[in-house]
């Protein structure tokens, strides 16, 4: 190989993508730390509690937005077990996460997202929404969320 071709290489990967960010790390680690935790407690575990427990972490913003919207969904559909799904609190429907809530904080972004995952019935012709940015919680913005999550678990 020629010395070009050798730097040229070498700059190559010294620019490559190189795979997750520190706080998709983090997010992983996290999600690591939750089954062995699970594994541990075994079937006494209350993963709400987590959830709870979570939540009362957050900055002040995120977690007022985290503690109604842990309400409105709990109040929506009362099927739904609350469990910690990478660090973040998320709704699950027979072990499958419906939907999560992920805090501003968690990756430096400047606003909160509700999201939903493919389990959520939420289709709607070829082409529909599964991540809402959330400012803050209104009446109006809990009755749809309410709508939403209802939906997603007919």
């Amino acid at each position: 190989m020629s010395t070009r071709a050798k730097t040229t290489t070498a700059t190559a990967t010294a620019n490559k993508y190189d795979g997750f960010t520190d706080d998709e790390r983090s997010a992983m680690k996290e999600r690591a730390k939750e089954l062995k935790s699970a594994a541990r407690r075994g079937a006494k575990a209350d993963p709400e509690t987590d959830v709870l427990a979570k939540i009362a972490e957050m900055a002040e913003s995120d977690r007022v937005i985290a503690e109604r919207l842990h309400t409105v969904i709990k109040a929506s559909a009362p099927g739904l077990t609350a469990k910690l799904w990478y660090g973040m609190p998320a709704y699950a429907r027979n072990g499958k996460v419906v939907c999560f809530f992920q805090s501003a904080a968690k990756f430096k972004t400047r606003y909160a997202v509700l999201g939903f995952s493919d389990e959520a019935n939420l289709d709607e012709g070829v082409m529909w929404p599964t991540y809402f940015a959330l400012t803050e919680l209104t009446a109006d913005s809990e009755a749809r969320i309410a709508a939403l999550v209802q939906q997603a678990v007919s």
